[in-house]
């Protein structure tokens, strides 16, 4: 059973508020700083890195970045926000747990930062490079890969539907829907350029220095002109969407195991 105390509450809206912090710095670099986005994701923890008491945001960044990655394993292996287990159930479920290991990345990444005062390295290549030399691993990297396509696929379809309102409180602010969706679609071309990237490295022999996580994928969209200013203005909008769900967002209660979500039914 997962727990559903008021404590794993809190640790999951803390890790949607360290998500916030995330995406709305990423967001100002890209559209401020050409120099520490072509950095990707360790431009963004070098920039938090400077704030006042940069290194506690940083701990806070690991311990929430960890609570949502084990949220939303908890979403993948136990329906913990009812989706269901028929085949769009399962669907956004796989693609939950595409988030997870995302954010395991993104929290390690932070750890290290945290902990070497900079000389981060680069975790989630190390990782991969580790993957690619197992058995089966380049099949785990591309399957990952696949698992992000199909999350930039729902996210494009929240954004477009505003279906993510039905999990918001609504004592949520009037712009919630507006910011929200901005976000979920240019998070959807950022997830995509991340599953390209595993998919490349998995079934492509791409090699594990190809691989992007979520600041290396904006960093990757800087030749590309409007779209690449699109996506730098989304994903700061998703940052301050985050924001708001780590106030007004409902975490739901377990549901019956395979039973269809009342929202979709």
């Amino acid at each position: 059973m997962v727990d559903k105390s008021n404590k794993f509450s809190t640790l999951v809206r803390v890790g949607y508020f360290s998500r916030a912090i995330l995406y709305s710095v990423l967001g100002l670099i890209a559209l401020t700083s050409a120099a520490q986005i072509s950095q990707g994701t360790n431009g963004i923890f070098d920039a938090i890195e400077e704030f006042p008491l940069g290194t506690a945001i940083l701990w806070l960044m690991v311990v929430g970045l960890l609570a949502y990655a084990f949220f939303r394993f908890a979403s993948t292996f136990f329906d913990i926000e009812n989706q269901g287990s028929d085949g769009t159930g399962w669907a956004h479920r796989i693609g939950h747990g595409g988030s997870a290991v995302g954010h395991l990345a993104l929290a390690y990444s932070a750890y290290k930062f945290a902990t070497a005062g900079g000389d981060s390295g680069d975790g989630a290549r190390e990782a991969a490079s580790g993957i690619l030399s197992m058995d089966f691993g380049g099949a785990a990297l591309g399957i990952l890969g696949i698992a992000f396509f199909v999350t930039a696929a729902f996210q494009a379809k929240k954004g477009l539907t505003g279906s993510f309102m039905n999990r918001i409180s609504h004592a949520a602010p009037a712009q919630t829907r507006l910011v929200g969706s901005i976000g979920y679609v240019a998070r959807a071309v950022v997830f995509l350029v991340i599953g390209w990237s595993l998919f490349k490295a998995g079934f492509m022999s791409g090699g594990a220095e190809q691989i992007k996580t979520l600041g290396d994928a904006v960093a990757a969209l800087a030749g590309q002109g409007i779209v690449f200013t699109l996506v730098a203005v989304g994903i700061l909008a998703f940052g301050l969407f985050s924001v708001v769900l780590a106030r007004y967002r409902i975490i739901p209660d377990m549901g019956i195991e395979g039973r269809a979500p009342k929202f979709r039914a």
